[in-house]
């Protein structure tokens, strides 16, 4: 059964980083699109990266654009996501998920595994 568990989150101040990690389980995550989300309390689900398989592009939600970085680490099945200049707003739980197309690109990806969700909490 293929599964995805992120790690990395926790508590950190304003200004500082964080990287996150998801980590596939029973399927290679280097063949397909990989995406990173999160979710507030009391706010819709917002897909803030993703990275491609088909031509290794990756993308940014302008909210985290020039803060956050999406990359591969394939030596540990994993896709992480690297978080600096952290702010208040940036609080919630983050999500990975992959698209099983072999191949797949970010866009118009369906996304058929989820994690369960890593919680980042930004505060003084």
């Amino acid at each position: 059964q293929e599964q995805l568990v992120e790690s990395g989150g926790g508590l950190v101040q304003p200004g500082g980083s964080l990287r996150l990690s998801c980590e596939a389980y029973g399927f290679p995550l280097d063949y397909y699109a990989i995406g990173w989300f999160r979710q507030a309390p009391g706010k819709e689900r917002e897909e803030i990266s993703c990275i491609s398989n088909s031509d290794g592009s990756t993308n940014y939600a302008d909210s985290v654009t020039g803060r956050f970085t999406i990359s591969r680490d394939n030596a540990k099945n994993a896709v992480s996501l690297q978080m600096s200049s952290l702010k208040p707003e940036d609080t919630a739980v983050y999500y990975c998920a992959a698209d099983l197309h072999i191949g797949g690109r970010c866009q118009g990806a369906q996304y058929i595994v989820w994690g369960q969700g890593t919680q980042v909490t930004v505060s003084s």
